[in-house]
């Protein structure tokens, strides 16, 4: 990575996706499974990419989790995106005033 150049690194994601299920009662498991993907390849540079395409039942502490991850993202130089995220959550991420934070793609 050393020979790369700046827009290079800031080119390469990291990707990890979410669970199907992510309630009050799974969220700190799904949290603490998410965690170590953020620090993977570095600091800096790379976007964190979360794929939330097989999300099927959530509620609110799906978005406080995104919110971790954007946190966590953040402090290491990164940036969140999050892909495939059903309409319902973009949603309620908008009814919380966050859903801009959360880089929902498009396709949401």
């Amino acid at each position: 990575q050393a020979g790369r150049t700046q827009q290079e690194r800031q080119q390469v994601t990291v990707a990890s996706a979410l669970p199907s299920r992510l309630t009050i009662a799974d969220a700190r498991v799904a949290l603490a499974a998410l965690e170590p993907a953020i620090a993977k390849n570095g600091n800096g540079g790379a976007a964190f990419t979360v794929d939330a395409s097989a999300l099927a039942a959530f509620d609110t502490s799906a978005i406080a989790v995104l919110l971790e991850l954007r946190r966590q993202a953040q402090a290491l130089g990164r940036t969140l995106a999050v892909h495939g995220a059903p309409a319902a959550m973009v949603e309620l991420a908008g009814l919380y005033g966050v859903a801009e934070l959360l880089g929902f793609d498009a396709t949401a």
